[in-house]
């Protein structure tokens, strides 16, 4: 039995609540059990200088942690952002571009803000998947207006982790799980199962890869239920 009474294969509670910020493009705040990431996407009309002409847009993210989102007070990062939140937008970032056709997106920017209000485990994978459906908001609303086509949203993207904690593999692992386990993994898909991206660590002894293949049959189980939830939302 987990920590919370869980199965190894179930997900914590998950909830996605929409348009939680008035002037946010998009907007939505996700929970994975105490895990809580509020993800709000931001388009500009204009791209980064190097791409300016080209005729195609850009998706990038940011990440943070609040001071109190963590037991205890995390300082701000006004010195400059630390490597593991650059490593994390950068993940954020390069995941979301995955949902985007950025050519349809034309000459424009979209900005995925994601904010740690409080942090239990897997806040990168609620980032992303709480950022799509920002993204996905953020997007449907040009479409509604005639000013992008369509096919600008091109496929669903989510993430969840995955890891083995005492020889089990475990789905969705909260910070006490995540913080014993021998191996620790997230796993960011598409909706047709393709990989985007795996961040796969031995923490203790190497995994076989027949233990890799159990992961992530496990984590496109927890996807596949995170994608309805999605869908649900938007």
């Amino acid at each position: 039995m987990r920590i919370d009474g869980r199965a190894n294969d179930a997900l914590r509670p998950v909830s996605i609540e929409t348009g939680y910020l008035e002037y946010a493009e998009g907007s939505a705040l996700i929970r994975f059990g105490k895990t809580a990431v509020l993800c709000a996407a931001t388009v500009e009309t204009s791209v980064l200088p190097w791409m300016a002409g080209r005729g195609t847009g850009w998706v990038t993210g940011e990440y943070a942690m609040l001071p109190r989102s963590t037991q205890t007070r995390t300082l701000r990062e006004t010195k400059g952002i630390s490597g593991r939140s650059q490593e994390i937008q950068r993940l954020v970032g390069r995941s979301l571009r995955m949902a985007v056709d950025l050519a349809a997106l034309g000459e424009r920017s979209v900005i995925v803000d994601c904010d740690v209000l409080q942090a239990d485990g897997g806040t990168r994978t609620a980032a992303i998947t709480g950022g799509y459906v920002a993204l996905a908001l953020a997007l449907g609303k040009l479409v509604a207006q005639g000013e992008l086509p369509a096919q600008v949203l091109r496929q669903q993207v989510a993430a969840v982790s995955v890891g083995i904690v005492a020889g089990d593999a475990l789905l969705d692992l909260c910070y006490t799980e995540d913080s014993h386990a021998e191996t620790d993994m997230n796993v960011v898909m598409t909706g047709s199962g393709e990989l985007i991206e795996l961040q796969g660590t031995a923490e203790r002894e190497p995994f076989s890869r027949q233990r890799l293949d159990e992961l992530l049959v496990l984590a496109q189980r927890g996807i596949t239920q995170l994608m309805q939830l999605q869908r649900e939302a938007l």
